[in-house]
C-alpha cells in the first residue's frame, strides 16, 4: 500500500517511523498500513495512522494520531514537544484529553518533531454540532461539563517544574495582552481604527489581576470533540500559558466562536448559565461576569491579529492555502464591527 504525506516525508520515511513507532511502543514490530489527513487543524498537520502493532503491549491494530508542524504557523504557538507536555499534564490533573502516548524529537525520522497521541472517537466539526442537535448528548450538560474541564485545567498553577518551558507569569495578564497584540500590528504593518480603539479600551479597562493558573487560550467549539453521547477529548493546547481564568471564559463565550448559534452564549451549544454552573462547581470560585465581558472585546481584538497573521502566512509566500488568505481577509472586519459594539459606552457597565 502507498502511504502519502503532504510534503512526501512520510513515504520516504515510512521505514523510520516503523522503527520509531517498534521503539516506543514496546512491540516486536509495527507496521503502518494507512495514513490520512485529518481537517480541522489551521496551524499544524495532523494525520491519522492505521497501526499493525505486532507484539507488546498494544499488540493488534491501532489507529492514532501524528501531529506535527504545518508549512508555516503564528506567533506563540507551542513546539510540539511542549505540546505534549501539557497533554500530560493535563491527563494527569484529569482532564478528558487524547492520551499522549510518544514523542519524537529525532530529525532523521521525518525531519521534525512530532508526537502520537491515542485517537478519541467523534467529531470537532462545528458546522455539524451546529446541525445535529444530538450530537454531544444533551446540549446544557454538555456546556456545564465543559465548564468543569475547564476548571480542571485551571486547578494546573505554577510553578511546575514539567511546565518550565511556560516561564513566569505575567504580573498582570491582561496589558501584557494589550502590549502583545499592539506589537503583532505593527510587524504586520496594519493600520486598523477600530482595533487600535480596542486595545485602547482594553487598556484603559483592565480588570485587577489574579493569581495566575494554566489557561488554555484556545478552549472554544471546534476544539473539542464529541460523540453522540457527549464530551470525548479537549484538543489543540498549543497556545497555553499562565494567566488569567476569566480569559478562557471569555474566549469560550466570546460571540465570534457560536457560529450559526449566537443566542447560544456557552460556544454557540448551551446556555452561559450552564457553563458557569459546572465551572463554578468544579473550582469552587465565582464566576466575575465583568471580567469575563472584558476579555470577550479581548478575544475579538485576538481572533482579528490571529485571522491577519493566517492571512500573511499566503501573503509572504510560506504557505499556499486559499482558506488563509480568505481569513485574513473576510474575518478582520467582522470582529471589527463586534469589538465597536461591545465596547459602546451603552453596552458597558463602566463609564468610559
Amino acid at each position: 500500500m502507498t502511504v502519502e504525506f503532504a510534503d512526501n516525508s512520510l513515504a520516504k520515511n515510512k521505514h523510520a517511523l516503523e522503527t520509531f513507532l517498534t521503539e516506543a511502543s514496546g512491540a516486536e514490530a509495527v507496521t503502518l498500513e494507512d495514513a490520512g489527513a485529518l481537517t480541522g487543524g489551521a496551524i499544524q498537520e495532523n494525520w491519522l495512522l492505521d497501526l499493525r502493532v505486532h507484539g507488546g503491549p498494544r499488540a493488534g491494530h491501532q489507529q492514532v494520531v501524528l501531529r506535527t508542524d504545518a508549512a508555516s504557523g503564528v506567533a506563540v504557538s507551542r513546539s510540539r514537544a511542549e505540546e505534549f507536555a501539557l497533554l500530560k499534564t493535563a491527563l494527569g490533573a484529569g482532564v478528558t484529553v487524547p492520551e499522549p502516548l510518544w514523542l519524537c524529537e529525532d530529525p532523521r525520522v521525518l525531519g521534525k518533531t512530532f508526537y502520537v497521541m491515542a485517537r478519541a472517537e467523534g467529531t470537532a466539526a462545528p458546522h455539524r454540532l451546529m446541525k445535529e442537535a444530538d450530537l454531544g448528548g444533551q446540549r446544557e450538560r454538555l456546556a456545564e461539563r465543559l465548564g468543569a474541564e475547564l476548571a480542571k485545567i485551571h486547578g494546573i498553577r505554577p510553578p511546575r517544574t514539567d511546565l518550565g518551558f511556560l516561564g513566569t507569569p505575567a504580573a498582570q495578564p491582561a496589558l501584557a495582552a494589550v502590549a502583545r497584540y499592539r506589537d503583532y500590528l505593527d510587524r504586520l504593518e496594519v493600520r486598523s481604527l477600530a482595533l487600535e480603539w480596542g486595545l485602547r479600551w482594553c487598556e484603559s479597562h483592565a480588570p485587577p489581576s489574579r493569581d495566575p493558573v494554566l489557561v488554555h487560550q484556545d478552549f472554544r467549539t471546534g476544539n473539542y470533540m464529541v460523540d453522540r453521547q457527549g464530551l470525548t477529548a479537549i484538543l489543540d493546547w498549543e497556545f497555553c500559558d499562565w494567566g488569567d481564568p476569566m480569559s478562557d471564559l471569555g474566549w469560550f463565550c466570546a460571540k465570534c466562536w457560536r457560529y450559526a448559534r449566537p443566542e447560544l452564549e456557552a460556544g454557540g451549544i448551551g446556555s452561559r448559565e450552564a457553563f458557569y454552573r459546572g465551572y463554578e462547581n468544579g473550582s469552587g470560585e465565582t464566576v466575575d461576569r465583568q471580567a469575563v465581558a472584558y476579555w470577550e472585546v479581548m478575544a475579538h481584538i485576538r481572533w482579528a491579529v490571529i485571522a491577519l497573521q493566517q492571512g500573511e502566512r499566503t501573503q509572504s509566500g510560506a504557505e499556499d492555502s486559499l482558506e488563509l488568505a480568505l481569513t485574513g481577509r473576510l474575518y478582520p472586519p467582522l470582529l471589527e464591527s463586534e469589538i465597536l459594539r461591545c465596547t459602546a459606552p451603552s453596552s458597558w457597565r463602566v463609564t468610559l
